[in-house]
């Protein structure tokens, strides 16, 4: 008896975290989006490269010489060959992409609006309070907003 009150407990808990997983889920992928739109995955990328190469070089170097080594840009690891050459196809991508011109067909000059024939004006009724068939039963409190 005691078990079942457990399983309902963890059944409902786990609908709860799965609706809470699925929106963190929605959430991160928007923001992957939106840095795949921006172009800020070559940055990251970048980052991690040169963070990589800095710890490799720490282990054999100097902390000034690994830095020199890691950003003089004469010594870049495969990773950093590889964004590099994501870049530039990516810029060769858009540069090559057509741009289109829009056009309309020509209207004719003589462009007349006609207004119509029998025209009126509706008033605008206050919906919400006539939906009311009567006054609240209590008054809202006065004393928070006085």
């Amino acid at each position: 008896m005691v078990f079942a009150q457990w399983t309902k407990l963890d059944l409902h808990r786990s609908k709860n975290e799965a609706i809470n997983v699925l929106v963190r889920l929605g959430k991160f992928l928007v923001i992957v989006a939106l840095v795949v739109t921006v172009g800020a995955q070559w940055t990251v990328l970048q980052t991690v490269a040169w963070a990589t190469m800095l710890a490799n070089d720490l282990r054999t170097q100097s902390m000034i010489e690994a830095m020199t080594h890691t950003f003089d840009g004469k010594h870049p690891c495969c990773l950093c060959k590889a964004i590099a050459a994501g870049r530039k196809s990516e810029k060769k991508s858009e540069a090559v992409s057509p741009t289109f011109k829009l056009e309309f067909p020509p209207a004719q000059e003589n462009f007349i609006l006609i207004a119509p024939s029998r025209f009126q004006l509706v008033p605008q009724a206050d919906i919400f309070a006539e939906s009311l068939p009567q006054k609240p039963l209590l008054q809202p409190p006065r004393g928070f907003f006085v």
